[in-house]
Parts: C-alpha cells; sequence; structure tokens
C-alpha cells in the first residue's frame, strides 16, 4: 500500500486505513473526480476535520494522497512528474475545504501556478456537512498578456464533474505550449526574468539591472522582465524571503520566461533551495558572464582560461548534483568548453583544474618570452584599459588601422591583441588592448585571467578609455580603478580617455571637463586624437629622457 503524506499524527488507525484504500480508486478520463469519490473525501474529511487531497494523474489513477489540517495542504515533492518549459505537470490535485462556499485560496492557487498543476480543484462543504460546490482553477494560457498566471472558472455542483476533464486538460496545455513557445520561437531566443535582491539604494539596484540586462542580450537572450526586491540582509537559504520568492517563480511563468537570472552570486544552499521550488533553470551573473567568455574566446589560451574559470566555479557547486544542476548546467550559463558531463566527480574536477593550471603556466613562460623579445626591441608599451563596451577595441582600430572585432556589446573582445604604431620622427610604440572590465568582476574570471591581465604589469603607460555616453560613467571609471588596485597595478601612469564625445552636447563636455581631467575624443573620428597623439608623445619623450 502507498504511503500517506501529509498530517498523520494523532489519526486513528482506522481512518488511516481508509485513507490508504483511496489509492485503489480509479477516475474515468472525463470526470475530474467521480461524484462518490468526492463524496467518500469529504465525508472523511469531516470525520477527522482536516483537509484532504488526491493528486491524480492522466490515466485517473491516484498518485498521491494527502493529509492536511483545517486550513491548508502540503504538496510533497512529486518526483517524476516534472513539467517541462511550455508543459504541465500531468497531476491535477482534488481536496476538501471545511468551511462552507470557500473558493480557492492564495495558497491553492500559489500551488498551482507554482507547481504547474493540470487543475487545482476544491470540494467544500455546506453548512449541514453534505457537498456543496467544486472551484475549479487552470494555468492561464494568455498569462504573458494578462499578468495574471491562472484563471477560476464559477463553482459546479457534484452532478457536474463530468466535464471531459482529460480533453480539458489537453486544450489548456496546447495553448499554454503555443504562448510559451511563440515567443522563442519567432526569434530563437530563450526569455529571461532578471531578479535583484538588493542591500543597496533602489537607483543602484536599478541600474544593476540594466547593467544586466545588457549582459543577457549579450549572451542571446530576451529579457522577458525584472523583479527586484531591497532588503535588509539577504536570507542565507532562499536570497529572498519565500512569499516573494513564490512571487518572483510565478512572475517568471506569466511572461513565459525559461531563465531566471540573479543579479547577486548564488551560494550551493541558495541554488538547492530556488530549484526545488521551479523547474525553470536558475543562474546568477557570475555565470552568465562565464557563458559570455565562453562564446567570444577564440584562441586556445583563451578556452583554457574560460574553462578554467567555469569549473572552479562548478566545483563547490558538485554537492547539489541532482536535478537542480542539470537545470543549472545546461545551454545558457553553462555553455563552452567547461560544459563537460553532469556526471563527473568532485575528483575528476579537480584533477582538470590542476591540468588546464600546468598548461596555463607554459602560456604564462610563453608571455614572458613575448615580453623579453619586446624589451629587447625598447619599444614602449602601452596598454588600453577600461569598462567593457567603452570603446577599447574601436580606439586599437582606428589608431592602428587595425580590423580587431569591435561591436557595440558587453564583451565583443576577449583575446588580447598587440599592434605596433608608429608616430612621426620615427617613434614606434606596441598598444595592447586588453579583456574589458565590469563591476564585481567573477574573481573566478580574475583568478584564470591572470596570464592575460598580467600583460598590463609590462605596461608603460595605461590609456584608461570611459564611455562619457554613458549616464553610469563615474562609478564604471570607479571600478576599473578599483581593479587595478587589485591587481597592484595602479602605480603605472594613467592617460584618462573619455570617448564618445560625439554623442554629448558641448555644455555636457564642459561640465565634466570641470570635475575631471582627461581627453575628449570620438574613437571613431580620427581628427579628434590630437590632443591624445600629443600627451602619448609627450609621455614617451619624459620616459627617454
Amino acid at each position: 500500500m502507498k504511503s500517506i503524506f501529509g498530517n498523520k499524527s494523532g489519526l486513528k488507525a482506522i481512518y488511516i486505513r481508509r485513507i490508504e484504500k483511496l489509492y485503489n480508486r480509479q477516475i474515468p478520463p472525463q470526470f475530474i473526480i467521480t461524484p462518490e469519490l468526492a463524496l467518500d473525501i469529504c465525508k472523511i474529511s469531516q470525520q477527522i476535520s482536516r483537509q484532504i487531497a488526491l493528486l491524480i494523474n492522466r490515466k485517473g489513477k491516484i498518485a498521491y494522497v494527502i493529509v492536511g489540517d483545517s486550513q491548508r495542504i502540503v504538496i510533497p515533492d512529486t518526483g517524476k512528474y516534472r513539467a517541462a518549459h511550455g508543459h504541465l505537470r500531468g497531476l491535477r490535485c482534488v481536496h476538501t475545504h471545511l468551511k462552507a462556499n470557500e473558493p480557492l485560496s492564495s495558497d491553492d492557487l500559489t500551488d498551482l501556478a507554482l507547481l504547474r498543476l493540470d487543475m487545482m480543484v476544491a470540494i467544500t462543504l455546506s453548512d449541514n456537512r453534505h457537498t456543496h460546490q467544486v472551484y475549479i482553477g487552470y494555468i492561464l494560457s494568455d498569462s504573458i498578456s494578462s499578468g495574471k498566471p491562472y484563471h477560476i472558472l464559477s463553482p459546479i455542483s457534484l452532478d457536474e464533474l463530468d466535464t471531459g476533464c482529460l480533453d480539458q486538460i489537453r486544450v489548456f496545455e496546447n495553448k499554454l505550449s503555443h504562448v510559451s513557445t511563440s515567443s522563442s520561437v519567432e526569434d530563437g531566443k530563450e526569455r529571461a526574468l532578471l531578479v535583484s535582491v538588493s542591500l543597496k539604494s533602489k537607483q543602484y539596484a536599478y541600474d544593476s539591472l540594466k547593467e544586466l540586462k545588457e549582459l543577457a542580450v549579450t549572451c542571446g537572450l530576451n529579457v522577458a522582465g525584472f523583479f527586484m526586491q531591497q532588503r535588509k540582509k539577504v536570507d542565507s537559504r532562499f536570497m529572498m524571503g519565500m512569499g516573494k520568492l513564490q512571487d518572483m517563480v510565478i512572475e517568471a511563468y506569466s511572461k513565459g520566461a525559461e531563465i531566471i537570472i540573479f543579479e547577486q552570486e548564488l551560494n550551493t544552499s541558495q541554488i538547492r533551495s530556488i530549484t526545488d521550488l521551479t523547474e525553470l533553470k536558475v543562474i546568477d551573473r557570475t555565470q552568465l558572464i562565464l557563458d559570455i567568455f565562453a562564446q567570444r574566446a577564440m584562441s586556445r589560451e583563451g578556452k583554457l582560461q574560460v574553462e578554467l574559470a567555469q569549473l572552479q566555479y562548478l566545483l563547490p557547486r558538485l554537492i547539489v548534483k541532482n536535478t537542480a544542476l542539470s537545470r543549472l548546467t545546461g545551454g545558457i550559463g553553462g555553455r563552452g568548453p567547461g560544459e563537460t558531463k553532469l556526471e563527473i566527480n568532485r575528483r575528476r574536477v579537480r584533477d582538470r583544474i590542476t591540468r588546464l593550471k600546468k598548461e596555463l603556466s607554459l602560456v604564462k613562460k610563453q608571455r614572458i618570452l613575448q615580453k623579453a623579445k619586446r624589451n629587447k626591441k625598447g619599444l614602449p608599451i602601452i596598454s588600453i584599459i577600461g569598462y567593457t563596451n567603452a570603446g577599447k577595441s574601436t580606439l586599437l582600430n582606428t589608431l592602428t588601422k587595425s580590423n580587431v572585432c569591435a561591436k557595440n556589446q558587453l564583451f565583443a573582445t576577449l583575446d588580447p591583441s598587440n599592434r605596433r604604431l608608429k608616430f612621426p620622427k620615427d617613434v614606434e610604440v606596441i598598444i595592447t588592448d586588453t579583456v574589458g572590465f565590469i563591476k564585481d568582476l567573477p574573481k573566478a574570471l580574475l583568478i584564470a585571467f591572470s596570464a592575460t591581465l598580467e600583460e598590463l604589469e609590462s605596461a608603460d603607460l595605461l590609456l584608461h578609455v570611459i564611455d562619457i555616453s554613458n549616464p553610469d560613467y563615474e562609478n564604471q571609471a570607479k571600478s576599473v580603478e578599483k581593479i587595478l588596485r587589485d591587481l597592484d597595478l595602479h602605480n603605472i601612469p594613467v592617460i584618462r580617455i573619455f570617448n564618445k564625445q560625439d554623442l554629448l552636447k558641448d555644455k555636457a563636455i564642459d561640465k565634466i571637463s570641470d570635475f575631471f581631467d582627461g581627453i575628449f575624443i570620438s574613437a571613431c573620428d580620427q581628427s579628434t586624437f590630437k590632443p591624445l597623439i600629443d600627451e602619448i608623445l609627450k609621455f614617451i619623450k619624459n620616459m627617454k629622457y
């Protein structure tokens, strides 16, 4: 005999046996529940003063029998019944309400939306304790436009339970599947809900979500919407409060999202707890950036560095290697050379990390040799640094007439580039373009890209490119300077370059120049470079003498 789930404490043996026998009942496909079975569970519910619920699969078999308290039921882990994107779970919940004319509660509707049940059905008792009305709710197929993830039908009587239930469910699911897939089929992109749980100001959280949106778009996602909560303290288990977390998941479903992306980094416990609540893929900002790097890495060195960063991120999370992790590491957020088989164990990951570090140490030695050759030639080295998408590669291309990849995207260029630049009077320098920086750059990336970032150590001069068309340019510049301090590179001379002056009015430029010392240019217009070139030549002259 199958087990009874829920609140069995204090139940007499006679009631336990009667409830267990409910597993033997079969429901015809055209019925939501048979009137006889509805009467039986209401009678038992009345006698024990507790709600009783049946989870019925599409074959009409009772998969779970649950006993609650007088107010609610708690649906257990439904195991093999999982709801894929655009599909329902394959289970309908039929349960009793002890009060007369009590409609579906907020808990019922939350369970319906969160668990993607085929239906949520409540059978109420009248004042004389006979069955009264049946309330039915189902997932709304056009919830993306309406913002409401469910619909409640008008109550019916026990004589109206022959509704063609299975056919009804298939109609609901077909509509849901069509709506869920149409948004992504149109352009082949997955939809993501972006989430921020911030301890800082609302404006800071908003700006962070704007940047997260840019990262998501760069990764090839459609942004379905935003969800933001401000807290005094982050919840160690769920990141946010349980109620807010449920609201967030329901909103993700209502907007047709397939991925939930947190702006803050999730720890092992939070990943496990959140993914236990939903079948949607859950990743954080770090994993999103790793995925972008996996797409952008072209050289062998870049691929090694990305794989190392991915494995270092994955290693502490292998303790939750279950269905949650399988959702975590597939597709967006787990792409590229670091996406090894899910069944890898921690020992194999450590071994692979060790091998990657050895290979990267060889790369490091090769870089040292390259530096030695450059030093013999005595050419000054100028490195272009800056926030991602500030215009570094465009500046390199315009200065050296090169054709390095330059796009209006975050992290469009990942692999470093070196070019020679010849000034008048036979003055030559080497210009290097490095990977873009970003606020709160993941530590795994800093460690993995140490070989690349060490190129900056040999630089004689840094050109810090700042995108002044970005409203948050001050904070971006501070983020770059903080990373330079973290890398112990803050003692290298820096020229601040305010790029994209063509996108600002003269008054705005004058206002910025009153507060900050720097050179204004447009990286795609060489005619604006004279002050910059003069400053570079002045620096080189001072180097020699």
